[in-house]
């Protein structure tokens, strides 16, 4: 059996090993391969990771031999899954690895829109505190997160989670998913998406790209949100148009956004939440911290165990 991975620097920068692998075959890693590359290096390949790197027609004509297909991480719009499920192709994903991480990511970007740790230490160094009498209120903010109310779009795994940290701090949690609009449920009030985006202070974006939720967060979708809010994403870029985002911080219709992710990665220079006032992006890296990616690669021996022996993943996509 012969095994590539397309862009495995994501998840292995050099702290962890791949050598797990080569029990199962020949073993070719490329650390950021592109698009343009990646038919020719995978070539014969029977089975293929990749993190970015689009598995579709491109990729399927001019490697028949595909038989396993894996994402290296949860999200899989990367893999043209009609595609390959025409040509009898396993596709996996690696579901539940980094909820903990994601979430600890999600609170932080809410935390440091809440409190400008930043900000303040920066008083600091430039000398408005040391000597300085009272405090210098117009230079940073600091918002109390008890009694605020949180609002978790899409509360899967990571919304829950993420939900639990924002109750330890004493917030009033709403959320909706596409199955659930009323009742409680571990201390959450499940709410219509418009109760939702009308109550919350800060409202957290956690469903994940499809054809329904791609640009849903425009001008009508934030022109629905409480006046001063702020708004979370670390799901998928695509699921805000960026543009509208970027115009409700300008107006103050949103005081301000965290986003661990953007449509385009890395960012376009062009990009207008770059340019955003009181927006914080990070690199997409939520889901790196090595306690998760130690179990991304558990799952993923775990997906390819199961095909080799039975023919079918455990985390199996597009079945």
């Amino acid at each position: 059996m012969k095994i590539v991975i397309t862009d495995g620097y994501a998840v292995n920068p050099g702290d962890l090993s791949w050598e797990w692998l080569e029990q199962f075959g020949d073993v070719a890693v490329y650390d950021k391969l592109s698009d343009a590359a990646a038919p020719s290096r995978i070539g014969d390949a029977d089975v293929v990771f990749t993190n970015r790197v689009k598995i579709g027609e491109a990729v399927l004509k001019a490697c028949p031999n595909l038989k396993y297909v894996s994402a290296l991480g949860t999200g899989y719009d990367m893999i043209d899954v009609a595609a390959c499920r025409e040509r009898g192709i396993e596709i996996c994903n690696v579901p539940g690895y980094s909820t903990d991480s994601v979430a600890q990511v999600a609170f932080s970007l809410l935390l440091a829109n809440a409190f400008d740790l930043a900000g303040y230490a920066q008083m600091v160094r430039e000398g408005n505190w040391t000597g300085v009498p009272g405090f210098h209120y117009e230079l940073t903010r600091f918002t109390e997160l008890a009694g605020k109310t949180a609002g978790v779009y899409g509360c899967g795994a990571i919304g829950h989670r993420f939900a639990a940290v924002c109750r330890a701090f004493g917030m009033r949690v709403l959320a909706t998913r596409r199955s659930k609009t009323e009742g409680e449920e571990d201390g959450i009030l499940f709410v219509t998406p418009d109760v939702l985006l009308a109550e919350s202070d800060f409202l957290s974006i956690h469903c994940p790209l499809t054809d329904e939720t791609r640009g849903m967060v425009d001008r009508d979708f934030i022109g629905k949100m409480k006046d001063g809010a702020v708004l979370i994403n670390t799901s998928r870029g695509a699921v805000l148009n960026e543009a509208d985002v970027a115009e409700a911080l300008r107006s103050g219709k949103l005081s301000g956004a965290g986003v661990d992710v953007l449509a385009k990665e890395p960012a376009d220079p062009a990009n207008p939440l770059l340019s955003a006032p009181n927006c914080i992006i990070t690199p997409h890296c939520a889901w790196t911290s090595k306690e998760a990616r130690l179990r991304l690669m558990d799952i993923l021996e775990k997906n390819l165990r199961a095909f080799v022996e039975t023919g079918c993943g455990i985390n199996r996509v597009g079945v």
